[in-house]
């Protein structure tokens, strides 16, 4: 086996970074970062009029898809009790919503059905049939936050609120029912 001996010629670093080279290399990192900054500069204007609208309770002209127009135009409607488009644009967010995001939805779902029970229901501790079911679907949703995200303390705090104003579930069977068919509803009467 023959070895090749030949030498590589050295490589001057002054034909590799010449002038022209140089500052040809700088206008176009020049220009990029110029491109950047502007597009930047845009985007925080967007942001900026978006949260204004936001805060105004006027539709954004901006990311009108997103899913933060979709959850402040949900709160800004809860908050201004027009609790059934909030309900419904709550559960249009939904999809597509990751599980933090899913988490918080669940979270102002409760709060509103909390707050419609609380006003259906007025100042008396005895709950009516309609107070008594939105007070259950506030603690489904609360449940549903706290199964997504367990460090959620006000869906904990409302949910511990909640379980004291609602009644205890009542056993099958024992009170004023005059039918055992709770007890034993799919067993056929007459057989062993």
């Amino acid at each position: 086996m023959a070895l090749n001996t030949t030498k590589l010629a050295p490589v001057k670093v002054s034909r590799l970074f010449t002038v022209k080279k140089l500052s040809w290399l700088l206008i176009v990192i020049a220009t990029v970062a110029a491109i950047s900054a502007a597009y930047n500069f845009n985007r925080i204007r967007q942001i900026d009029a978006f949260n204004a609208a936001i805060s105004e309770g006027k539709a954004p002209k901006t990311d009108v898809q997103s899913f933060q127009a979709k959850f402040a135009t949900a709160y800004w409607l809860a908050q201004n009790e027009r609790y059934k488009e909030a309900t419904l644009l709550f559960n249009k967010a939904l999809n597509g919503a990751n599980v933090e995001q899913k988490a918080a939805i669940q979270y102002n779902l409760g709060n509103i059905f909390f707050k419609r029970g609380l006003i259906i229901n007025g100042t008396s501790m005895t709950v009516r049939d309609e107070a008594e079911y939105l007070f259950r679907q506030a603690k489904t949703a609360y449940q549903q936050s706290l199964r997504l995200d367990q460090s959620n303390w006000g869906a904990r705090h409302n949910l511990d609120r909640l379980l004291t104003m609602l009644p205890g579930t009542p056993t099958p069977g024992v009170g004023e029912s005059d039918t055992p068919g709770l007890i034993m509803g799919n067993i056929p009467v007459g057989l062993p």
